[in-house]
C-alpha cells in the first residue's frame, strides 16, 4: 500500500529528523503555543543561544517554525500547517498498521480446515 501524502520524501525526512530531537521538539511546542524570540527560547534551555539558533535554524529548514523580525528580535512561531501535514502522514502509516492487523486478525479467527488424507 502506498501513502499518499502532500509531502515529499525529503520533506518527509527534513521533518521527521527535526522532530528527533528533544530539544526542537520542545521549541516547536513552545512556539505554536505563542510566538517566542531566539533569545527567550535561549532563556529557558541550558545552553547557548547558538545552539538554540541552530536548532531553530534546523525547524525553519523543516517548515516546522517560521521566524519573523519584530524591532531587533527574530520571533518564532510555530507552524500548524506542517504539524498537521506530518500527523497525516503518520495516521496514513496507522491505517496501514491498523489494516494489516485487521487482516492477521480475520486470518487467525479463521478455522483450521483438517489437511487432507493420503491413502496409499
Amino acid at each position: 500500500m502506498v501513502v499518499d501524502t502532500e509531502l515529499s520524501d525529503v520533506e518527509v525526512d527534513r521533518i521527521f529528523r527535526a522532530l528527533a530531537d528533544a530539544t526542537r521538539r520542545d521549541i516547536v511546542r513552545r512556539t505554536l503555543v505563542e510566538e517566542a524570540s531566539v533569545s527567550s527560547l535561549a532563556a529557558a534551555y541550558e545552553m547557548s543561544f547558538a545552539a538554540v539558533s541552530k536548532h531553530v535554524a534546523v525547524l525553519e529548514g523543516a517548515g516546522l517554525v517560521t521566524k519573523h523580525p519584530h524591532g531587533r528580535e527574530r520571533l518564532v512561531r510555530g507552524n500548524p500547517d506542517a504539524i498537521r501535514r506530518a500527523q497525516e502522514l503518520l495516521d496514513a502509516y496507522e491505517r496501514i498498521w491498523r489494516d494489516r492487523i485487521g487482516r492477521l486478525d480475520a486470518l487467525l479467527a479463521e478455522p483450521e480446515t483438517p489437511a487432507p488424507h493420503l491413502t496409499d
